[in-house]
């Protein structure tokens, strides 16, 4: 593709219209923003934890938490793979709410097995303090 001869924009054939108005980019800044708050709060230390997580700077951070600018696809793993808040909202913007109901399922069996190992220790360490 070419550059147009004249003007600053790109030719409309492409889909670009000259303006920051475009449907899909809105929502999902949004959503993310709203996952965001959500899962740490709209503070100075959620911002922070973010931007540790993420490695971007802090005012980027603060943008995603606005709703200005959302995060670029590496900075959404990152966002995933620590907020489930994050991870379910784009989930549920790809159509695929069956996939956060298995990571939920999968989390409740963990938790459990822990439960279980707890219980049969607190059996064990019960059983051995009865013996003496």
């Amino acid at each position: 593709m070419s550059f147009p001869k004249k003007g600053k924009f790109f030719p409309k054939e492409n889909g670009y219209n000259g303006k920051d108005d475009h449907q899909t980019n809105g929502c999902f800044v949004d959503e993310i923003a709203s996952a965001l708050k959500r899962s740490l709060g709209d503070s100075r230390a959620g911002v922070k934890t973010v931007a540790a997580w993420t490695g971007a700077n802090e005012k980027t951070v603060k943008n995603w938490f606005s709703g200005t600018y959302g995060p670029s696809g590496a900075h959404l793993i990152a966002l995933s793979r620590h907020s489930d808040e994050v991870l379910g909202t784009f989930l549920a913007m790809a159509g695929r709410e069956d996939l956060m109901v298995a990571i939920k399922l999968a989390a409740a069996e963990d938790a459990i097995a822990e439960l279980l190992m707890a219980v049969r220790e607190l059996n064990r360490h019960d059983q051995t303090g009865s013996d003496t």
